[in-house]
């Protein structure tokens, strides 16, 4: 790890944060709660599965594979505007991550479906407790923008 790089999952040692330039205020405390405890950079392991996870297809994939397994053709009837190869994308990336297990029958013509692994599994109270949180709070959201809109379109 870096020198002025905070701890990570990944490496709970870390390192002492690097000196404030002279002026500058102290960085707050955040306890457990510290954004800045998964390093930042691209090639980070924590950020690279929550890239993979978080990202709108991934979501849309492991909830509908939480419900049964589907096959190629089930996912893509059922996530409205995904194309072919982003589909085929993401199961591969879920796949490589143990996430999700593909599984071809030996029939003609060939026969793939797709299930979550038990690890996979594990996601679905965090990726419920997202969705209830945004259905709980979508009107909020949605007049908070309408507000944003109309100040910024009044702004000079």
């Amino acid at each position: 790890m870096e020198e002025g790089t905070l701890k990570s999952p990944r490496h709970p040692t870390g390192t002492a944060p690097a000196p404030a330039p002279a002026g500058a205020a102290a960085r707050c405390d955040y306890g457990d709660a510290d954004p800045f405890q998964w390093d930042t950079r691209e090639d980070c392991e924590v950020r690279q599965i929550l890239d993979r996870i978080g990202d709108k297809w991934s979501l849309l994939v492991i909830a509908l594979l939480d419900v049964s397994t589907l096959r190629f053709t089930e996912l893509r009837r059922e996530i409205d505007g995904i194309s072919q190869r982003m589909l085929t994308v993401t199961l591969r990336q879920l796949e490589r991550d143990g996430l999700v297990k593909r599984t071809v029958h030996p029939v003609v013509p060939p026969r793939v479906e797709y299930q979550l692994t038990p690890m996979g599994r594990t996601l679905h109270t965090t990726i419920n407790a997202l969705v209830v949180w945004t259905e709980e709070h979508q009107n909020q959201i949605a007049a908070a923008r309408e507000e944003y809109d109309r100040r910024a379109a009044t702004a000079p």
